[in-house]
């Protein structure tokens, strides 16, 4: 029975990843091999906008050293901005939106997150990086927005 337990946490983190993102840069920022990884992500509901986003990727000799072995850091950053024609689709509308993406930052609990949330006042798209661990969550976040004013874009009616 054990043997059919062990494949779960791999399914688990295969399956964390939400929206469409590649990576498109990395480089090294330190001489043990630490690096900034940036990442391009489409919002699945939202067509024209892009987001990119940064975050850090430990090296092996840095959580060697730490001996945090299976986490990276909270620190992200995000940035958000109209690369098309923007189409919004069936968002959620309530103040506390809808997660676009997120993505294992640990063996099995902690992940970098993204969520949209529409701000109906202002008429803009807000978009915030974080990260989410079943216990003591970070307090680092990031935030981007995408004003709608003077685009001809529909918004689903709540």
């Amino acid at each position: 029975m054990r043997k059919h337990l062990l494949p779960i946490p791999f399914l688990l983190l295969a399956a964390c990843g939400a929206g469409q993102h590649e990576e498109v840069g990395e480089f090294k920022n330190d001489l043990i091999g630490n690096e900034i990884k940036l990442e391009a992500l489409k919002d699945p509901k939202v067509d024209g906008v892009t987001c990119h986003l940064s975050y850090f990727d430990r090296a092996v000799w840095d959580r060697l050293a730490k001996g945090n072995w299976f986490e990276n850091p909270s620190n992200s950053s995000i940035a958000c901005r109209q690369t098309g024609a923007i189409t919004i689709g069936d968002i959620d509308l309530d103040k506390s939106g809808e997660e676009v993406f997120s993505q294992a930052q640990s063996l099995i609990f902690k992940q970098l997150a993204v969520r949209r949330i529409y701000d109906a006042d202002n008429n803009t798209l807000i978009y915030v990086a974080f990260t989410r661990k079943p216990v003591e969550g970070s307090a680092k976040m990031s935030i981007s927005s995408i004003s709608l004013y003077g685009q001809d874009v529909a918004v689903p009616a709540p």
